[in-house]
């Protein structure tokens, strides 16, 4: 059975790529972003995934605004890179797992999520940043991607908790899938930003990490979250933080954050990072493997302390 062991977030600042392109990630501006992505180059190094789900949004790459798909799945073998402008960047060729994607797909829009399904499409900065910041420069990325891209670019986008329960749709989409693989899924886009208007700079550090708190501990309350809300505190470009739902929908309720990072500015963008391991990790399999006997042990434990809350309840 496949299962997802993690999930990750990052920013996925086009100006980060430029810097990796151009080489200048060792310059003082540049530096501690970098930096920060250190400890998390070497954690994927350990868990090795076998499939990545990237949540990201197309820059009028794929797209369009003739045709704007709410959610678009890549379900072909290989993702070309994009140009943006100024060709594309110098990064490998994304490979796909179009297997694991068709069946999502169709456990997804069985549950009644409407997909669009993309068997050809190029993908940009908003996938292959965060691809850099986790795996570095590679010749070849070190296994395959899904991509799933949200419009979050033209009114209306998702709302988050629309958002949160497609997670929840393809985490049991990928516990179906009767192949042994380890599955991250990655969240990307944010964090507090405007590139235009009257605010544009504007960066909120206290929602930022009011948001990396709750994604962790209280995502529901994320989830209530309106699209006025991120726009007025996170600033028009905030509302990509939605995406960030998707990876937490596709975790387990109760999840460890092994790392944060958190820097402004890059570009004129607060930088936002997190590493959430599920408890389990191998899902269902490492429950199974719990032994029974520690279970009948704890429950005078369980009986004792369910007294010694009646009797409080009873004293207040």
């Amino acid at each position: 059975m496949a299962r997802i062991v993690a999930g990750v977030t990052s920013s996925h600042v086009p100006a980060i790529g430029a810097a990796i392109d151009n080489h200048r990630t060792s310059e003082p501006y540049w530096q501690r972003v970098f930096e920060g992505f250190e400890r998390s180059k070497e954690w994927i190094a350990k868990v090795k995934p076998d499939v990545c789900i990237v949540v990201y949004n197309d820059h009028a790459s794929a797209f369009s605004v003739e045709m704007i798909p709410t959610f678009a799945l890549g379900t072909a073998a290989e993702f070309p890179i994009a140009d943006e402008g100024w060709g594309p960047r110098p990064v490998p060729v994304v490979k796909g797992h179009p297997q694991l994607a068709a069946h999502i797909a169709q456990s997804v829009i069985l549950d009644e999520f409407d997909l669009t399904l993309c068997n050809k499409m190029e993908v940009d900065h908003g996938l292959t940043v965060p691809l850099n910041l986790m795996f570095g420069t590679p010749k070849e990325w070190p296994c395959p991607v899904i991509p799933l891209a949200v419009n979050v670019v033209m009114f209306p986008p998702p709302t988050g908790n629309r958002c949160f329960n497609l997670g929840r749709a393809i985490k049991k989409a990928v516990e179906s899938y009767p192949e042994d693989l380890k599955v991250v899924v990655f969240g990307t886009g944010g964090m507090s930003h405007q590139i235009s208007g009257q605010r544009a700079g504007l960066i909120n550090s206290k929602f930022d990490h009011a948001f990396l708190d709750n994604l962790t501990r209280n995502p529901q309350k994320l989830v209530r979250m309106d699209h006025l809300e991120y726009m007025r505190e996170a600033g028009a470009e905030g509302v990509e933080m939605v995406m960030w739902l998707i990876m937490r929908g596709a975790l387990e309720d109760k999840v460890d954050e092994v790392y944060r990072f958190y820097t402004v500015p890059a570009s004129n963008t607060a930088v936002g990072h997190i590493i959430l391991e599920n408890r389990s990790k191998g899902g269902r399999k490492a429950a199974a493997r719990k032994p029974a006997a520690k279970s009948r042990k704890s429950a005078p434990k369980l009986k004792r302390a369910a007294a010694r809350q009646k009797i409080q309840r009873i004293r207040s």
